[in-house]
C-alpha cells in the first residue's frame, strides 16, 4: 500500500524570499564552530527533549538522529522504507502489517540488527514494565510477532488508516530491553541513525558525531552540537554574535536577519495550532454558551496580523490548515461581537457593575496560563484576554513553568499548542472522541479506521461542522515557522512543521543529507 504524497503547496507552507534563492547564495561568514572545511554545526532550540529514548517518547515524528524507523517520512509527507526492505504492507482486512528487514544494518555498538530488535522494541510499548510514554499512540497495537530473522507482523485490534506513520519509531537493541525496566533509567541505548550521542549536558547541549558505519553513507557534517536555550531573545543573540549557524525564532526576531549576508531567513508551514483549552472541570470554563460566545468574539485575522506578524493562518477548528485535503473551508466562526453578546446574554450571563458579566453570582472570569519563555503564546494570550474583556468575560493572562501547567490544568485555562503533520488523527481521536457529540464521535471513528482517502476526507469534513456548535475551546491560529541559518551547507530542504520546532524535524529533518559548500 503505498502513500499519496501531498501538493507541494500544502508541504512547503509558507517560504520567505531569502529561501528562494539558497541555492544560489554564497557561505561567506565562517560557522560558528570554526571549523574551515564546514563539517561541524551549531544549532540552538527551545526545548530539550526529557529522554533521549524512543520509548520515552524522543523524535516522534521520525528523523531521531541516533535512531532509524522503520520508515521515515518525505518532505511530500509520503513515507519512504529505512530499515524495512521495502513499504511495509497491510493485510486485506486491515488487522495486521507485514514489514521486511533491510539487510547488513549494524547498531552503533556494533550488533547487527535484525526481527528480534524490532519485536523487542514494539512489545515493550506493551509491556506496563516499560512505562513507555508512547504506549497510547500505539493503543491499537495488540501483538508484534518475528516471522523470521528479516520479517516482522503487527497484529491491531482494528484496522487503523495512519498506522504506516506510527513505523517511524527508532528502533533499539533487543539487548538493551532485555531486563524490564522504566525506559527513561540510564543511558539511552545505542540505535542505527546516521549520529551516535558523544555527549549530553541536560540544561545545556548535547553533541553527535558520525556514525562511520551508517549503512546509508556517513554524514558529511561530522559534528552537530544542538543547545538548548528557551529564551527566544537569548537564541537571536546567540545567533546575531555568530555563535550558532542556525534557530528557530518568532517572526519579529527574525525579521532583523533579512538581508544579513551569508543568512537566510525561511518559513515553514506548521501543523502548530494555537489554541485556548478550556477545562470541563471549571464552572466557568465548561459553560458551553461561554465558550461559544468566545469564540465569536475573537477577531482571529488580527492576531495573524499582530501576534503572529503576518506569519500564518487563522484557525477555528482542531484541523491543522496545512493537512488541506482534511480542512472543512466553512468550518468557521466570524468574528462576531454582538453575535457573542447575545450568546451570552440568552444564557444568563448578564453585565455587572464592572462590567463583567455575572451569572447567578457567579463572575465570568478565568485564569489563561501561556508558557513562561513562548513569546508567540504570550501576545496570543494577552490580544486574547483583551477579545474577552470586549465581551465581558474577564482573563487573566499569566506566565507559567510547565510544572505548573500540568498541575492546574483541570482548573486555568492554558495556551496549548498541538497539531500533526502527517495525519489528523493524531491527536484528535483522544482529544475530541467523547466531548462534542454523536455525529462527531462518528466521524471520529471514520477518519481512524477507513482506508479511502476520500471517505476519511469527508469524515474530517463532518467532524468540524459538528465541532462549530459544540466548540471545546477557542481555536486562534497556526504560527508558521521562522528559522534563521547560515548559509554554509547545501541540502536544506522545507517540509511541513510539527507543533514544535525541535532539533528532530523541522529544517534540521535531513540535516544528515547536507553537506558543505
Amino acid at each position: 500500500m503505498s502513500r499519496r504524497p501531498r501538493s507541494p503547496q500544502v508541504c512547503l507552507g509558507v517560504l520567505s524570499a531569502t529561501a528562494l534563492v539558497l541555492s544560489a547564495c554564497t557561505a561567506d561568514t565562517p560557522s560558528a564552530s570554526g571549523d574551515p572545511a564546514g563539517t561541524s554545526l551549531v544549532i540552538a532550540v527551545a526545548e530539550e527533549p526529557a529522554s533521549l529514548h524512543p520509548l520515552a517518547g524522543f523524535a516522534e515524528h521520525g528523523a531521531a538522529r541516533i535512531y532509524d524507523g522503520l520508515v521515515e517520512h518525505r518532505a511530500d509527507g509520503s513515507v519512504r522504507p529505512v530499515l524495512a526492505e521495502d513499504l511495509p504492507e497491510p493485510a486485506p482486512d486491515g488487522r495486521s502489517w507485514t514489514a521486511r528487514l533491510r539487510h547488513g544494518v549494524t547498531f552503533t555498538d556494533g550488533t547487527a540488527f535484525d526481527a528480534a530488535d524490532v519485536v523487542a522494541t514494539y512489545a515493550a510499548i506493551l509491556n506496563p514494565a516499560y512505562a513507555s510514554s508512547v504506549r497510547q499512540r500505539f493503543a491499537v497495537l495488540t501483538a508484534v510477532t518475528q516471522v523470521d530473522t528479516s520479517t516482522v507482523r503487527f497484529d491491531l485490534a482494528q484496522p487503523y488508516a495512519p498506522f504506516l506513520d506510527l513505523l517511524v519509531l527508532g528502533i533499539v537493541p533487543s539487548q538493551s530491553l532485555a531486563t524490564p525496566a522504566p525506559v527513561t533509567a540510564g543511558p539511552p541505548p545505542p540505535g542505527t541513525g546516521p549520529y551516535r550521542l558523544t555527549e549530553w549536558r541536560p540544561g545545556t547541549q548535547l553533541s553527535l558525531e558520525a556514525n562511520e558505519s551508517y549503512f546509508d553513507g556517513a554524514p558529511k557534517i561530522r559534528k552537530v552540537t544542538v543547545e538548548f536555550l528557551p529564551d527566544d531573545d537569548t537564541r537571536a543573540a546567540r545567533m546575531r554574535d555568530g555563535k550558532l549557524d542556525g534557530a528557530a525564532l518568532p517572526p519579529r526576531l527574525a525579521r532583523a536577519f533579512d538581508g544579513a549576508g551569508g543568512i537566510q531567513v525561511v518559513g515553514h508551514g506548521a501543523a502548530d495550532l494555537r489554541a485556548v483549552r478550556l477545562p470541563d472541570t471549571n464552572p466557568v470554563t465548561a459553560d458551553p454558551a461561554l465558550r461559544l460566545a468566545l469564540n465569536y468574539g475573537v477577531n482571529r485575522k488580527a492576531l495573524v496580523e499582530g501576534p503572529l506578524a503576518g506569519k500564518g493562518t487563522s484557525a477555528s477548528t482542531p484541523v491543522p490548515p496545512v493537512l488541506a485535503e482534511f480542512v472543512e473551508p466553512a468550518a468557521e466562526y466570524p468574528y462576531d461581537v454582538t453575535k457573542a453578546l447575545d450568546t451570552l446574554a440568552e444564557a444568563g450571563w448578564l453585565p455587572g457593575p464592572d462590567g463583567t458579566r455575572t451569572r447567578a453570582g457567579v463572575p465570568a472570569a478565568f485564569t489563561l496560563l501561556y508558557p513562561v519563555r513562548d513569546s508567540i503564546s504570550r501576545e496570543l494570550a494577552t490580544a486574547f484576554a483583551t477579545a474577552a474583556q470586549g465581551i465581558g468575560v474577564r482573563v487573566e493572562a499569566k506566565a507559567a513553568d510547565h510544572a505548573t501547567l500540568t498541575a492546574r490544568a483541570g482548573q486555568d485555562a492554558a495556551l496549548a499548542a498541538f497539531g500533526n503533520p502527517f495525519d489528523p488523527d493524531f491527536g484528535l481521536y483522544q482529544q475530541l472522541r467523547g466531548k462534542i457529540n454523536p455525529t462527531a464521535d462518528a466521524a471520529l471513528d471514520t477518519g481512524h479506521t477507513a482506508s479511502d482517502p476520500a471517505q476519511r476526507a469527508a469524515a474530517y469534513r463532518k467532524l468540524q461542522r459538528a465541532y462549530l456548535g459544540a466548540p471545546t475551546m477557542v481555536v486562534l491560529a497556526a504560527p508558521d515557522h521562522t528559522y534563521v541559518m547560515r548559509n554554509n551547507w547545501t541540502g536544506y530542504q522545507p517540509v511541513t512543521d510539527a507543533d514544535r520546532a525541535d532539533f528532530t524535524w523541522g529544517a534540521w529533518w535531513n540535516l544528515h543529507r547536507w553537506t558543505p559548500r
